[in-house]
């Protein structure tokens, strides 16, 4: 009965290790499927403005480095005393970027031709308002700092 009982004890432990085997992958494998799913159209935390220096949930973050830049554009603009000759009810669209260090620059500015005609010093005090507000942390994703693009309207309404 001891023997019986010692064999069963015995098969049962040699033929319950592959129970407890786990499976491996290689690490491309895991670097694949890790690929896919990160969303790769978001960031973790947004690009910081001194301003916003103290804020830690995303969406106020985003929202503050947002309305900084679109404060420091309309007082620039604002701060020019344009004179038109028409009422004007036109948009410009600014793309720009913030690399991996913080830097701030823009890539296009798109405006109507009558908008450039009317006012063919825009785009240099849009330039040279982003250009004087640089941020001091620029975006991450996954703790490494990454380089993010912004699409930022702008509505040039006159009376």
């Amino acid at each position: 009965m001891k023997s019986i009982f010692l064999l069963l004890l015995i098969s049962i432990g040699l033929s319950s290790c592959q129970f407890f085997e786990t499976e491996k992958i290689s690490t491309e494998t895991f670097l694949k499927e890790e690929k896919k799913l990160i969303n790769w159209k978001d960031v973790d935390t947004y690009p910081v403005f001194k301003e916003c220096e103290g804020i830690s949930d995303k969406l106020e973050t985003k929202s503050c480095f947002e309305t900084t830049l679109i404060n420091q554009l309309y007082h620039s603009i604002n701060s020019e005393n344009f004179i038109v000759s028409s009422d004007l009810n036109e948009k410009v669209l600014i793309e720009f970027i913030v690399n991996e260090k913080g830097n701030l620059k823009i890539n296009s500015i798109e405006m109507d031709t009558i908008l450039q005609r009317k006012l063919p010093q825009l785009k240099n005090y849009i330039r040279s308002s982003i250009d004087s507000l640089q941020p001091i942390a620029p975006a991450y994703k996954r703790g490494i700092p990454v380089r993010t693009t912004f699409n930022l309207p702008i509505s040039i309404k006159t009376n």
